[in-house]
């Protein structure tokens, strides 16, 4: 095919869409049908109109082909391992008794079951539940739940691509079971997961499916050959089926790299790659093989991840280049739309001007399906569209939001010195021992308690103007009142005073520092139901006013132990928020740090000793690709220290990271410098306190005891457990007794309870070491 033809030919299509609804309606009937309200049939039809919603939008905003499979009641990931018969033994009985309370078992856990492992995916604020496999493991064929959204798409006559996880991505990203081996390496079970995964496509080709889409984004990290030759053989044996659909396999977030020959000699019909992230580097390699002649390209060139406008022109430029490497060219967004909020035109708090620039799910599609309409017809067809665009990219380029003289002046005087504790940690532990007097095996938390009904309504009530400031203010201190209390009584060492007054991590502090923009209705699936609403950092970032020093000071005048000042590191401002991309991260994240400087600089004045800036996004920030760490975390390290290192040496200063592998950043953890770090232990059974003895961690830190995502309570014997096994790797002196993570979506009960006991294995330990 000429370049003229594939530009003619060129169709518009995403890989997935936002899932939860305008209004979250799909949150609402999950949580109504944990809680009883909501019956299964209820939740199915709420969930298949969701789905009939988002293909209509999709087609009639001129996509030629709608995903199916990209939606699910709780993860994509798990999906695939219900799909091909993956369930852990400790679920079966549940999955076989009731499918979909099965399902929910899985993500969330019970009483008796823990659940499956969390983590991010990828280097995304998505989290997805890790596939448990071992030597053992029988793999069968279940297409049920993606036949039936291929027939709902073909019902309402629409042109419809089943997409699937690839199988070499689905086997990278599990982990051996519980109790085999640390070295069993899943992907050696690639022969066996083929045959389901044809009977898969079979099944879909019988149901209509013309293409489906198997998802490899785990190809675009660094791949032994080992692990390449795995994907060359998945692929020329799917490739080489008889009764199958036309595959096209899908790769995102990065550059392929080593892969793309790969994927470019295997017997399929199209790849779809991402050209916003690694545009020169993917354009390069597609040239160096030769490009794809007889297949379809799938052209990423809209940022699925971020929510500015497209530059049209240059999009349009790329999609040109690619013209004649291939026997058709598409237009896509980079990844699926999951990852950006619905639709800009909610937003009603946004300066009108500014809200031009943003471009949310549904602005993306429109802008997908003008670039098709102009590569396939010619600029002429899109003039106006281009022109429009040129005169909102320049209203971005040249307003007074994106640029702060007074800030870029500070940022710029920033010296190494700033960045350093005036004394080494020896010296301060020993400074903060004596000031903080605390027991062996110190009890605290993460820093955020259950946000009641009554707390949110009185937020809402705020909003709505139904309560004045003096209303709403009477109701966070008694909050924090009942807070302190509880911890005091249930004998908690370090207490917090649990963030009543904070809609999210990260939104309450960027709605109190300039640069950054909120929304209204910008959700955006974390995980399961949990949907937040990142802010937006748009321009350069300053601190007006002291931000959490009230509510801290407050909470410590109702008590004599010590109460953590808390707030969010600069890396974690960043991550989860969608952040500029007209200047490079370092220099953003420097002005984030030193806003934040300021501000634990005043909780010091203010009485505070305790301080912790959590970094959870440390790790998911990692590029996904091994040469490009060392700039990565040379920055975001510095970033933490300039937002730290103005303390005195007996004010300890804690961090905090979770649901994420740590080993491969353990140094980066440790070039933090923080005196104590938390992370997550409880469902990778302590593996990070192994990681840290490994590396000689020479600091204190607290592996969770608590797994904070389940409901489910742990006994005291429990968490008494993973204190022993915590133990084995950390010196008593060194370990702290903590939950994996903040306590905001537990309800009450349980984390009485939980909290009680994780007090009551920490109290059992230390009477087993003062006795040994």
């Amino acid at each position: 095919m000429t370049a003229k033809s594939a530009a003619a030919a060129a169709r518009a299509t995403v890989y997935g869409y936002p899932r939860q609804g305008q209004g979250r309606e799909l949150k609402k009937a999950i949580e109504g049908y944990w809680k009883g309200r909501v019956d299964a049939d209820a939740l199915r039809a709420t969930a298949t109109e969701l789905r009939r919603t988002n293909w209509r939008q999709l087609a009639e905003a001129g996509i030629h082909e709608v995903p199916t499979g990209d939606f699910s009641y709780y993860d994509h990931v798990l999906d695939t391992s219900v799909m091909v018969g993956a369930i852990p033994e400790r679920h079966r009985a549940a999955v076989e008794a009731d499918a979909l309370d099965g399902y929910f078992a899985m993500a969330r856990g019970t009483q008796d079951a823990a659940p499956l492992e969390m983590t991010k995916w990828f280097d995304t604020n998505y989290h997805y539940l890790v596939p448990e496999l071992s030597p053992d493991t029988a793999f069968t064929a279940d297409s049920t739940q993606q036949v039936a959204a291929l027939g709902q798409a073909l019902a309402l006559g629409l042109t419809a691509r089943p997409v699937l996880v690839g199988p070499v991505t689905y086997l990278l990203l599990a982990k051996p079971a519980p109790g085999v081996a640390a070295d069993f390496d899943p992907l050696t079970l690639l022969d066996r997961l083929l045959p389901v995964y044809a009977q898969v496509l079979t099944d879909l080709r019988t149901a209509g499916a013309e293409w489906v889409q198997l998802d490899e984004p785990a190809l675009v990290q660094d791949r032994t050959p080992a692990e390449l030759n795995a994907a060359a053989r998945a692929y020329r044996d799917l490739g080489g089926l008889t009764d199958r659909p036309k595959l096209l396999v899908a790769s995102y977030f990065d550059r392929l790299g080593d892969a793309l020959p790969v994927l470019a000699k295997a017997p399929v019909e199209g790849l779809a790659l991402d050209f916003t992230e690694a545009a020169a580097a993917n354009l390069d390699a597609l040239a160096a093989v030769g490009g794809l002649p007889g297949k379809r390209l799938v052209a990423g060139v809209v940022n699925g991840r971020n929510i500015w406008v497209n530059d049209l022109e240059k999009s349009l430029a790329t999609l040109g280049t690619l013209l004649g490497l291939a026997d058709r060219v598409d237009v896509a967004a980079s990844c699926s739309l999951l990852h950006v909020p619905l639709d800009a035109t909610a937003e009603r708090d946004i300066e009108p001007q500014i809200l031009r620039w943003l471009a949310f799910a549904r602005q993306k599609t429109a802008e997908i399906v003008t670039l098709a309409k102009g590569l396939g017809g010619g600029t002429d067809t899109i003039a106006a569209e281009l022109a429009a665009n040129r005169a909102v990219l320049a209203s971005r380029a040249g307003s007074a939001l994106t640029h702060d003289p007074a800030v870029r002046a500070r940022t710029a005087a920033v010296t190494a010195t700033d960045g350093r504790r005036s004394q080494p940690y020896p010296e301060r532990a020993a400074a903060q021992r004596a000031h903080l007097r605390l027991p062996l095996l110190p009890t605290t938390t993460i820093g955020s308690f259950p946000q009641t009904t009554e707390l949110r309504t009185a937020r809402a009530d705020l909003r709505a103007g139904r309560i004045d400031s003096a209303g709403y203010e009477e109701r966070i201190r008694a909050e924090i009142g009942e807070v302190i209390s509880f911890q005091e009584k249930t004998g908690l060492d370090v207490l917090v005073h649990g963030e009543a007054e904070r809609n999210d991590m990260v939104q309450y502090f960027a709605e109190q520092l300039t640069g950054y923009l909120a929304t209204q209705h910008g959700w955006v699936q974390s995980y399961g139901t949990r949907y937040v609403r990142p802010p937006i950092l748009a321009g350069d970032i300053s601190r007006p006013e002291a931000m959490t020093v009230r509510w801290t000071t407050y909470a410590q005048s109702l008590t004599t132990k010590p109460v953590k000042g808390m707030l969010t590191g600069p890396v974690t401002m960043l991550a989860w928020s969608f952040v500029r991309d007209d200047q490079p991260l370092a220099d953003t994240a420097r002005q984030v740090a030193l806003a934040l400087r300021d501000e634990v600089n005043d909780l010091e004045a203010a009485g505070t000793s305790v301080i912790q800036v959590d970094e959870p996004a440390l790790r998911e920030t990692l590029p996904l690709r091994a040469s490009d760490h060392p700039e990565y975390l040379a920055w975001a390290t510095e970033a933490f220290r300039l937002t730290t290192a103005g303390v005195r040496p007996d004010t300890q200063i804690h961090t905090h990271m979770c649901y994420a592998e740590f080993g491969d950043i353990v140094q980066a953890i440790d070039d933090l410098d923080a005196d104590v770090i938390s992370l997550e232990a409880a469902r990778s059974h302590m593996q990070v306190a192994r990681e840290l003895a490994g590396h000689g961690y020479p600091r204190e830190a607290g592996p969770g005891v608590y797994d904070i995502h389940s409901p489910r309570v742990p006994s005291a014997d429990e968490a008494a457990a993973l204190l022993r096994r915590g133990l084995e790797a950390i010196p008593a002196e060194r370990l702290w007794v903590n939950p994996d993570c903040g306590l905001k979506t537990r309800a009450w009960p349980e984390t009485r309870a939980s909290l009680e006991n994780l007090v009551t294995a920490a109290r059992t330990v230390r009477t087993e070491l003062s006795a040994s």
